[in-house]
């Protein structure tokens, strides 16, 4: 199984990116997908999770900026990030509790992270 995340960039304060987190291999069913992200010098927080019913989490930071989704046929998982501020700036990674058989073979995948970064 492999966890690929994508979309980061360089972006202004104010503006938006979209992050997405494709799951490849053996996937039989994803139950979780999250995001978090590692500010510069800070550990890693959680962002945003989803469950494979669509009900969501947010941390406070995100709420009302950020919105997490996904597409269960695709494995597919993404975090639009709108009214960016200089503090978003980050690693972003995403995870995943992946089930690859349907005997309930399960394992927490982790994506390599997409940089963020938002210029004043």
């Amino acid at each position: 199984v492999q966890l690929q995340a994508s979309g980061g960039g360089l972006v202004q304060a104010g503006g938006s990116l979209t992050l997405s987190c494709a799951a490849s291999g053996s996937v039989f069913s994803i139950n979780n997908m999250t995001w978090y992200r590692q500010p510069p010098g800070k550990q890693r927080e959680l962002v945003a999770d989803i469950s494979v019913y669509g009900d969501t989490f947010y941390a406070e930071f995100a709420k009302g900026r950020f919105t997490i989704s996904r597409n269960n046929g695709r494995n597919t998982a993404s975090l639009q990030m709108n009214d960016l501020r200089v503090e978003d700036t980050g690693t972003y990674y995403c995870k995943a509790d992946i089930f690859t058989s349907p005997r309930g073979t399960r394992a927490v995948y982790w994506g390599q992270g997409t940089l963020v970064t938002v210029s004043s």
